[in-house]
């Protein structure tokens, strides 16, 4: 599991430092798949977590068929849109996956009261929490804000149907 961590960290942190969005043709498409409330919290995503978002989207598509409804596409795209409280860029970030690997990731999330940095790092860490609270207010099917808030929880503590949430897990691979 630590191999395979270490690997799908390194990916994204490759994928990071590549320039833009996720291009227009995703983008229209991501957009297609949101509800207005969505569209302004995916648009907030940094370039990067963009494409990851688009990327995990299309694979449940592939994956699910018939069953990869709008929410659940949605919460494909929309899993970690609670780093867009953190403001961290690329090096922060990764930064701060460091602090949470030392520190746990437990832990750094109770620092997100805390002023500057150290703030900013307890949202990073505290994104599944933080993104579910913002698609709440943005109006999101309750599978979407779910998602959001479980995508980082062991399966035995998923609330979705089992075969959707592996498969939204299966696409992120983190």
């Amino acid at each position: 599991m630590a191999i395979r961590s270490a690997l799908h960290l390194t990916h994204r942190f490759f994928g990071a430092l590549r320039q833009g969005d996720a291009g227009d043709e995703e983008t229209v498409w991501a957009l297609s798949m949101l509800l207005p409330g969505e569209q302004v919290l995916w648009r907030q995503m940094s370039g990067a977590d963009q494409r990851h978002s688009a990327g995990v989207a299309r694979r449940v598509e592939r994956s699910l068929g018939a069953e990869a409804s709008r929410p659940v596409l949605a919460a494909a795209l929309l899993h970690d849109v609670g780093k867009i409280e953190a403001n961290l860029g690329t090096w922060a970030r990764v930064a701060a996956t460091l602090v949470g690997l030392v520190v746990g990731r437990d832990r750094a999330r109770t620092w997100v009261d805390r002023p500057g940095t150290l703030g900013r790092l307890g949202l990073y860490h505290a994104h599944a929490e933080g993104g579910a609270d913002l698609l709440a207010v943005a109006g999101s099917d309750l599978l979407t804000t779910a998602w959001a808030r479980e995508h980082h929880l062991p399966p035995d503590r998923w609330t979705l149907d089992p075969v959707v949430a592996r498969a939204l897990k299966d696409a992120d691979d983190d």
